[in-house]
């Protein structure tokens, strides 16, 4: 199945001092999602931010011309559910999280989508993808992790490929309208190797943010994509 591809930088490596601006920058620089790596320094070895953040920002996705921007959470965080609600009360569109972390992957999907949004699941690159024959109809999103989850800036690990090329045949399999997204090492000059592989939505961290123009950044990226 032909999908447009998606572009969605982590403010994980954006200037903390200035998140509504750098959110503001990145979505004129063509940025199509804002991508929360939410840690809770327990199921991952990192603290990030919570739903406050995510509520004080929503105001400042949308673009020049005042189009909403989705807000994608990834929620690294154990249990799961009560952060999940949370999130989805202060704006979020799409939440994430992973199956290990979360003591009833079912209950935990159906609760985020209760609150009309989007679920997703989250798999670690040492991670099977086997819980998907049980939730596949159920979720709106499948995020394979290319580095271990916890800090940003580090490299992509190549067995990702596999485990993208994997995903995108249950996808496609199953007739469903689920977006593959990837987290972790992607840059302009890996990005199309990674699509080929079956993905279509991308997130990117110090590979835009630690770059001074952020539009130049995602224009290489389309490029590679095109």
């Amino acid at each position: 199945m032909t999908k447009s591809f998606r572009i969605a930088p982590s403010i994980l490596s954006a200037d903390f001092a200035r998140l509504g601006e750098e959110v503001k920058t990145v979505i004129a620089g063509g940025a199509d999602w804002i991508h929360f790596d939410v840690m809770d320094n327990h199921y991952v070895p990192n603290l990030t931010f919570g739903p406050m953040v995510c509520q004080a920002l929503k105001p400042h996705a949308k673009t020049p011309a005042g189009e909403a921007i989705p807000i994608d959470v990834h929620l690294m965080i154990s249990p799961v559910d009560p952060l999940a609600a949370a999130f989805a009360d202060a704006g979020a569109d799409l939440i994430s999280f992973h199956p290990d972390a979360s003591g009833h992957v079912h209950r935990s999907i159906q609760a985020i989508k209760s609150k009309g949004v989007k679920a997703g699941l989250v798999f670690n690159p040492a991670e099977s993808l086997d819980v998907l024959a049980w939730t596949l109809e159920d979720i709106d999103l499948i995020l394979i992790m290319s580095v271990n989850p916890g800090f940003g800036g580090q490299s992509f690990i190549d067995s990702a490929l596999r485990k993208i090329e994997q995903a995108r045949k249950l996808i496609d399999a199953s007739g469903k309208d689920i977006r593959l997204e990837v987290d972790g090492g992607i840059k302009a000059d890996n990005i199309r190797r990674v699509a080929d592989a079956g993905a279509d939505t991308f997130v990117a961290g110090s590979a835009i943010f630690g770059k001074p123009d952020y539009k130049a950044v995602i224009d290489q990226m389309r490029l590679a994509l095109a």
